[in-house]
């Protein structure tokens, strides 16, 4: 399993409550793309709309700029593979008020391409300042652990 991208911000603004994985329908110069690890998981999202999934806002240019077809659009929405129980699931804590779908990583399984996607719950401002201070702690005890060894 090899991660391809991954949104790193996805765990700092969210406070991720389950995840869970699902297939991506994609075009063959996106996945020539996504293996190359080109593209960008900032700002997108999951919704479900008429018992389907989809994944918006995700970045994947084209392989090759010049021999792209015409109405190619990098941020266009891709469609997410996914039992109707876990569609179901989602379509539940999407008409929650305070959560949402974000995706964490896209990866290789095999010869397919997933994602991660979690059920999220976004932080408030002096919740990310207590991550922050949890990290630079934690860092602090493994310098000071590696200093004495």
């Amino acid at each position: 399993m090899e991660t391809l991208l991954q949104n790193k911000k996805a765990g700092f603004n969210y406070e991720i409550l389950q995840k869970m994985d699902a297939g991506i329908e994609l075009l063959g110069l996106e996945v020539k793309s996504l293996r190359k690890k080109l593209g960008s998981l900032d700002g997108a999202y999951v919704t479900v709309r008429g018992g389907e999934a989809f994944l918006l806002n995700a970045y994947i240019p084209p392989f090759q700029p010049n021999n792209t077809p015409k109405g190619y659009d990098s941020r266009q929405n891709r469609r997410l593979l996914l039992t109707k129980n876990e569609l179901n699931d989602l379509a539940k804590t999407e008409g929650q008020k305070g959560l949402t779908i974000v995706p964490i990583s896209v990866y290789n399984s095999k010869r397919k391409i997933k994602v991660e996607i979690g059920i999220a719950r976004g932080r408030k401002n002096y919740d990310k300042r207590e991550v922050i201070k949890k990290k630079e702690t934690d860092r602090e005890i493994r310098r000071t652990l590696k200093n004495e060894v």
